[in-house]
């Protein structure tokens, strides 16, 4: 081999070895950036919020990007007054540790004497006040057994007996009330107390139950309002403005010591409602499924799935949400900090204007117009920037800012549409909020054994989050619902969703007998 030809060939095998280590660099340091991820996950602040920014730095940002400041919070002007005034009673008591309660909270009074003060004779003491002295105390939990007592008569005059009859029950042939049906559910799926941990309490408290009967008890109970979970999906499906979204969960054994993936897709409406659905997978089949003939503007994350739907369906208009889109410029930070933090600025004021819409309650017209003369030219800027982050000719398709470039430039005409429709939320963090107690839930049940059983899940959770964002009270909303459910006429079911029973029934609830013994 001729010197020239082993020169070409060195040349070639460092040409290769180079492309080898550049290849291997950028693998290093996609790994890195995700182990730096993970590690975020496990030891690092879930919180979303900037709050180590300094607002005239990210002033600074924006000012060179070309965009106006958004104001700051609004200070209101204070002014010091000085007076007396003689002290109020309070109702209940404080004392110097903050204990704070009201009058309708029960107390146990502890009188306590001093012997040494006793055994002074009567004669050389006068009683001339009384100090008192509060602490919280707790009962373990505690349960009741309601007797029913019935007189059995015998008539002279036709040797016959007669009973009377045993009070009507919620679920046929069975020993609870209504009071522990809802107080059991309410522990499980409000406060994720399992039932096996419930079981364990009815034995310490002297009570033998099987814990096979909790499960059928709840399953009934849960079974009895699925007609009302229905009305309540189809009023949510007929508003303009639906946001959905999926979570995973553990459902039903797929083999021998594996749990099978399954889905709950929860749906949020434009008046405050949230159902949940369960689903075997994540397929694209079960939006089309759930969302039937749905016509409006449907809110998502930037799964393909609904996106597909709303090409699919006439009358649908597809929203991302800008929360997500944010997503992948934070995690691009410790790669490129200047770009991701330009980033974080722009989508910082968009938010920043949504802050000061909520403070100045703008609705309709009002909203539209502000959005038009303030977050549209911050999308404007932002879209600028984004074309000129993509012709940088050092950035890497692997990189994370990359990544978070292409996902928010394929999604440009979905992530406007909050700017052409006043109702249209600037992302879904509402529903995430909601469909947070199937993953505070998973921490304590883990699973659900059979796939039956997460459908029952995603029921008593669509009335439950329901009844949160509406504010009701969801014990005395099951304890109602739960015994009016059997007489209330089958085509006024709506009547029952929370939404409409805090106008109609909220103020007279029907109660359980245990609340009615203790009148």
């Amino acid at each position: 081999m001729s010197v020239a030809d082993r020169v070409m060939e060195l040349e070639r095998e460092n040409a290769q070895l180079n492309a080898d280590l550049a290849l291997l660099t950028a693998d290093h340091a996609a790994l890195k950036q995700q182990l730096d991820w993970f590690k975020r996950q496990l030891f690092g602040s879930k919180s979303e919020k900037r709050l180590d920014v300094d607002p005239a730095v990210q002033g600074n940002l924006l000012s060179a990007l070309g965009v106006a400041t958004p104001p700051p919070p609004k200070d209101e002007p204070k002014e010091t007054i000085t007076y007396q005034r003689r002290k109020k009673a309070r109702d209940g008591a404080v004392n110097d540790t903050g204990l704070r309660f009201g009058a309708d909270v029960p107390r146990e009074i502890i009188a306590v004497k001093d012997p040494e003060i006793e055994a002074i004779p009567e004669d050389q003491r006068e009683l001339i006040g009384e100090k008192v002295t509060y602490r919280l105390a707790q009962r373990p939990g505690s349960y009741v057994v309601l007797e029913y007592t019935r007189p059995v008569y015998k008539l002279l005059d036709h040797q016959t007996i007669l009973t009377t009859p045993a009070p009507a029950n919620v679920l046929d042939k069975s020993v609870v009330d209504v009071s522990f049906l809802a107080g059991m559910l309410i522990d499980k799926f409000c406060y994720h107390l399992p039932l096996y941990r419930q079981h364990q309490r009815l034995m310490q408290c002297g009570i033998q139950v099987s814990r096979s009967s909790l499960t059928t008890w709840a399953a009934r109970g849960i079974d009895l309002l699925r007609p009302i979970v229905d009305a309540q999906c189809q009023h949510l499906l007929q508003g303009g403005v639906l946001a959905m979204d999926e979570t995973p969960i553990k459902a039903g054994r797929k083999k021998k010591g594996k749990m099978h993936q399954a889905y709950f897709w929860p749906m949020y409406g434009d008046a405050d409602e949230m159902v949940f659905h369960y689903a075997s997978s994540r397929a694209h089949d079960h939006v089309h499924r759930l969302l039937g003939d749905f016509s409006g503007t449907l809110l998502s994350d930037g799964y393909e799935a609904y996106a597909a739907y709303a090409r699919k369906k006439e009358g649908v208009t597809h929203a991302q949400c800008w929360s997500h889109c944010r997503r992948g410029f934070d995690k691009a930070q410790k790669s490129e900090p200047t770009a991701s933090d330009e980033a974080l600025a722009l989508i910082g004021a968009l938010y920043r204007h949504e802050e000061i819409i909520r403070d100045r309650q703008l609705e309709g017209d009002r909203k539209l117009a502000y959005r038009a003369q303030h977050s549209e030219p911050v999308v404007r800027a932002f879209w600028s920037w984004c074309d000129n982050q993509c012709h940088r000719p050092d950035l890497l398709p692997s990189s994370p800012l990359s990544k978070a470039l292409n996902y928010a430039m394929t999604r440009q005409a979905s992530l406007q549409v909050f700017l052409s429709d006043p109702e249209v939320p600037i992302d879904t963090n509402h529903l995430e909020r909601g469909l947070r107690v199937i993953p505070t839930g998973k921490k304590n049940w883990l699973f659900c054994w059979t796939e039956i059983g997460a459908d029952r899940v995603a029921v008593i959770q669509s009335l439950l989050v329901t009844c949160k964002l509406q504010g009701v009270d969801p014990y005395t909303y099951l304890v109602d619902v739960l015994q009016r459910i059997s007489e209330h006429p089958a085509s006024q079911v709506i009547d029952l969703t929370p939404r409409v029973w805090k106008t109609k029934f909220s103020q007279n609830p029907m109660r359980s007998d245990l609340a009615l013994a203790g009148q």
